[in-house]
């Protein structure tokens, strides 16, 4: 049974936060996993293995498009759980719904692969796109859950973790939502590869910004 502490407001018990982090890591580690599997080797005649080559290169983008995306929640996952002391049931039902949202990225991966080959034409593309852009807004939902939660409770905040911080960020899980929807809307409505091009930036954003969100923390609470 996980060791548990108490409150300093005289709330409930907080629980360890290793198990949480293990499991978490443990399904981030799976979903990557699931993603390069979906890369074959291609069937090709003498000769023709760099053609066969270049032929899947939708499926390799969308693999490199995926894998920097899971790479980015897994760095805003963990700088998550470094504002916390301990976690609850609520916060354990909360991440739950985070790594929901991480573990349906193989699907549109494959989808956004197949369409982008000889297999999808303008129409499969649009909703390709749009699919891909959709499972990227609703993976804001729960980031924008918890950062509300944990404004209302800020006793389960780590040691020197200011409050201002955990406000400022409840603004990302927004952003992504409009934004990843907008590239949907894009993709659907303008042209499949403006769609794809601006969920690219959307991630390319979000990876440079990841690691700020340490920096801009509180310099009473240093990363350990």
């Amino acid at each position: 049974m996980a060791a548990t502490e108490q409150d300093p407001t005289g709330g409930s018990n907080l629980a360890e936060i290793d198990r949480m982090k293990a499991f978490s890591d443990g399904v981030f580690a799976i979903v990557i996993t699931l993603l390069v599997l979906e890369l074959r080797v291609p069937s090709y005649e003498p000769g023709e293995l760099l053609t066969a080559l270049l032929h899947e290169g939708s499926a390799y983008l969308a693999f490199v498009i995926s894998f920097g995306y899971v790479g980015v929640l897994w760095l805003n996952h963990h700088a998550l759980l470094r504002l916390l002391r301990g976690t609850n049931p609520a916060l354990n039902w909360i991440n739950l719904a985070i790594l929901f949202g991480v573990v349906i990225i193989p699907f549109p991966t494959a989808v956004l692969a197949s369409a982008f080959t000889d297999h999808g034409d303008r129409h499969d593309r649009q909703a390709a796109v749009a699919l891909y852009a959709l499972a990227a807004a609703l993976m804001s939902l729960p980031w924008l859950v918890v950062f509300g939660y944990l404004r209302r409770r800020p006793e389960v905040y780590a040691t020197g973790v200011d409050h201002a911080y955990v406000r400022a960020q409840a603004r990302r899980p927004i952003t992504g939502l409009v934004l990843y929807g907008l590239a949907g809307l894009l993709g659907w409505l303008v042209d499949p590869m403006v769609g794809l091009v601006a969920i690219i930036v959307m991630i390319i954003y979000h990876a440079v910004t990841s690691e700020g969100i340490r920096r801009r923390r509180s310099p009473a609470r240093r990363p350990g």
